[in-house]
């Protein structure tokens, strides 16, 4: 059990953080308690030598939990149990600025008096009076209360799998094994607003449910005991401390997902699909286990009744029943688990009131997406002669060859910044299109509903406008690739109906061919138990009562495109099965009919790997692809090295490397007043700068000539280089200047520039190799495909 406080019994109840004796309006957020009134009429015994608030913890508290959202922090503070004492809690609410540590560490101080403990929400709300879960609007720290079992081992597990937290508070109290209890806190880039509140939810609570922390961190107004602020409990007095702090250790909220969906449960925790509360019976028991009047069992009739009344209400409202299924529910759990039944009319008049509260806090009830086509009756079989003597046509596939069939699930994986965005992009509206790309080709132009999630929309329509695309293509994809800005929802129920509305508005005449889903990871909704995409049950959930719901309401043939992040991999795994860099659940590769991963075999390299697998069609062969002058082509893999890459690769790097050292030498020297031909440079420089002999620099001069990075002057008789025998000349580079004397504009005494520029005469053509003169010495030409 957590020491700290928790919601009440009834699922639909909030927490209350509300003094009644505390005016609606307070003119300032500290007068909310008035020290002359005490919780009970005698004062407390203090003791002198117990520990005492710390402002300086209280500040460095805030500043992680607080120090970047705006708003007003609910405070509370209340007796805590095992004193002897009784009292009212009290509640304040401080401006979230740079008054705070001061203002809390003055009512840290006044509880202390009072023998009280000192809580806050980890979030901000707009108005005094609001804590509940959907008044929270910011909240920038996620955190995890380890309060059981071995906290020594589950701290080292968090650290091993997501790196130094940013603060760790020991909360004053002791587990049964004699470890200190404590909080362990990462602070995020930036707070959290709107639907990311409820991942960073989420979190805590897969956090909690793999190192086997408090599960009440689930709810967004669950309250946390202060840094710096006095603990009594069980007649012990202590302060709670902070132990570690790395103020500066923040984490981007999209990566710490990533972490804790790839953070295997600790030793000895089991995760089960429903995470639910230590303290009450799971929704399975409620239903299917008998409660007596008089509280003869573990829980009452009233805490029974309320709880099977509101998991149908849920259901209800979820559209994963209708009204008279869920009506039915409630009256057969009354009927066989209540000893004695309620009468009818109570039961209407409970299910009515939670309905009412239920509609309230979460909005009106949603339609249910009902089936595009209904199933058939009786399961479908055939024997093996029907197979085989059925030659009727194989449907046309959406994108051949088999890459997405009808009614197909297409999944396209690939880390953060490889390109997946890109690619899919330009490969969506080539398929608008009805044009071939990659090797992938539509039967026709594709009517394609882009369904995104990440970039905003001014964002997104000039990534559009940047894409190099051939103009005929994009005319032809204007009406048929239709996309969304980045959305804030879940693809959640209420999600599903507002997809579908706008599906239908964007193709009212035929449904789409294609509906592409990017990311899985900012849409994904684990079902009712709250399960997260590392979770099979909860990616099962996702894939048959969302995605596939959706396509068949849309269309049954309709291809489904999802588009996921993969982790990292060593190259040895990816190259032995590519598949496996996939996050999240092992059920996602069971169920699609084709994956593809993009990767970066070379990560110094520009060139990138598509690897394909097929559930519908026979292999097909990995693509080497990249982006050349802003499209995608596909390479050909006979010019990719097959053997000794990574010796190849220092080849050409220590290739590079005497280019710029030749480059650069003739540029010093010239300014330094020396000019040369090619084999002087080759015998003067013989032997430095790593070089190599003389027949080694003459090579690199000849390359470098042939590109067009080196040209020649035949003489320069004002200062004293008359014409050489070479059959080519003194070397010049583009911008090569003799001399350091400045040059100095007549008109305005401006010094332009040191020394005199050396221009070409000559050139070597890169096809025969022989000299040829230059028609212009001011524009420096490179031959055709090569660039410095």
């Amino acid at each position: 059990m957590s020491d700290e406080p928790t919601e009440p019994s009834d699922p639909d109840q909030e927490p209350a953080m509300r003094d009644n004796t505390t005016p609606d309006e307070p003119k300032e957020n500290i007068v909310h308690f008035n020290p002359w009134r005490d919780f009970n009429d005698a004062a407390p015994q203090i003791d002198v030598f117990g520990d005492e608030p710390d402002p300086a913890q209280i500040a460095q508290f805030m500043q992680v939990v607080f120090g970047y959202c705006d708003g007003l922090i609910p405070v509370r503070s209340f007796i805590d149990k095992g004193q002897g004492i009784d009292g009212r809690p009290h509640n304040i609410w401080l401006e979230a600025d740079h008054s705070a540590p001061e203002k809390m560490a003055t009512f840290a101080t006044w509880a202390s008096r009072e023998g009280a403990a000192v809580y806050v929400i980890p979030g901000t709300v707009a108005a005094p009076g609001q804590a509940k879960a959907t008044d929270i609007l910011q909240m920038q720290t996620v955190v995890v209360d380890l309060d059981t079992g071995d906290i020594a081992a589950k701290r080292a597990h968090l650290e091993r799998h997501l790196g130094a937290p940013s603060m760790v508070v020991e909360s004053g109290g002791v587990t049964a094994e004699g470890q200190r209890k404590c909080h362990v806190w990462w602070a995020l880039t930036e707070p959290a607003e709107g639907d990311d509140i409820a991942r960073v939810c989420r979190l805590r609570g897969d956090i909690a449910a793999k190192v086997g922390g408090d599960m009440h961190f689930r709810s967004a107004h669950q309250p946390i005991r202060v840094a710096g602020s006095v603990y009594y409990k069980n007649n012990l007095k202590t302060q709670v401390r902070i132990v570690e702090l790395n103020a500066d250790r923040e984490r981007d909220l999209a990566e710490f997902i990533e972490a804790v969906t790839d953070m295997p449960p600790a030793p000895g925790v089991s995760l089960q699909p429903a995470f639910t509360h230590p303290d009450k019976p799971a929704m399975d028991d409620v239903l299917v286990t008998p409660v007596r009047e008089g509280a003869q069992d573990d829980w009452s009739r009233f805490e029974g009744a309320s709880a099977a009344i509101g998991h149908f209400i849920r259901m209800v409202h979820e559209g994963r029943m209708t009204k008279d299924e869920g009506w039915i529910g409630i009256c057969g759990y009354n009927a066989a688990m209540l000893r004695p039944q309620w009468p009818v009319e109570r039961l209407k008049r409970e299910s009515e009131r939670l309905w009412e509260r239920h509609v309230e806090k979460h909005g009106p009830p949603l339609i249910r997406l009902d089936s595009g086509a209904p199933g058939p009756v009786e399961m479908p079989a055939f024997t093996l002669g029907a197979l085989l003597d059925d030659q009727s046509p194989m449907p046309e596939d959406i994108i051949a060859p088999r890459v997405l069939t009808p009614g197909g699930l297409l999944v396209l994986g690939g880390a953060p910044k490889v390109g997946k965005s890109d690619l899919l992009i330009c490969w969506l509206v080539h398929m608008a299109a009805g044009v071939p790309f990659l090797g992938f080709t539509p039967p026709r132009p594709l009517r394609i509903f882009y369904l995104q999630a990440e970039i905003q929309y001014h964002y997104l329509r000039e990534r559009l406008k940047q894409i190099a695309l051939p103009p005929d293509v994009l005319a032809a994809a204007r009406d048929t690739f239709v996309a969304t800005p980045k959305l804030k929802m879940l693809l959640d129920n209420e999600g599903s109906v507002r997809v579908a509305r706008a599906i239908r508005t964007a193709f009212p005449d035929a449904p789409p061919d294609i509906l592409c889903v990017d990311p899985i990871r900012n849409l994904f909704d684990g079902g009712p138990d709250g399960g997260g995409e590392n979770d099979n049950t909860a990616m099962m959930f996702f894939l048959k009562e969302r995605v596939e719901v959706l396509r068949d309401h849309i269309d049954p043939d309709c291809g489904v495109i999802l588009i996921h992040h993969t982790k990292k991999l060593s190259k040895h795994q990816v190259k032995e099965d590519p598949f496996l860099a996939l996050s999240g659940a092992s059920a996602l590769r069971g169920f699609y009919t084709s994956g593809l991963i993009l990767h970066r075999p070379d990560e110094d390299a520009s060139e990138r790997k598509l690897e394909i697998e097929l559930r519908n069609g026979p292999a097909l062969p990995s693509k080497l692809i990249d982006k050349v002058r802003g499209q995608w082509v596909e390479i050909n893999p006979m010019n990719e090295r097959l053997v000794r890459q990574d010796i190849g690769a220092r080849h050409d790097a220590e290739r590079d490397r005497k280019n710029q050292v030749v480059l650069g030498m003739i540029f010093d020297e010239a300014a330094e007043g020396r000019l040369y031909t090619a084999t002087q440079f080759a015998e003067a420089f013989e032997n430095q700068h790593d070089l190599g002999g003389r027949y080694s620099i003459r090579e690199r001069l000849s390359v470098l000539a042939t590109k067009g990075l080196i040209k020649f002057r035949r003489s320069f008789t004002e200062h004293g280089y008359a014409g050489t025998q070479s059959h080519f000349g003194y070397l010049v580079i583009r911008d090569m200047r003799f001399g350091r004397d400045p040059v100095i504009d007549t008109d305005t005494g401006e010094v332009l520039a040191e020394g005199v520029a050396v221009l070409p005469t000559h050139y070597k053509c890169p096809h025969s190799g022989r000299a040829r003169e230059v028609e212009n010495p001011s524009v420096w030409v490179y031959p055709e495909e090569v660039h410095d």
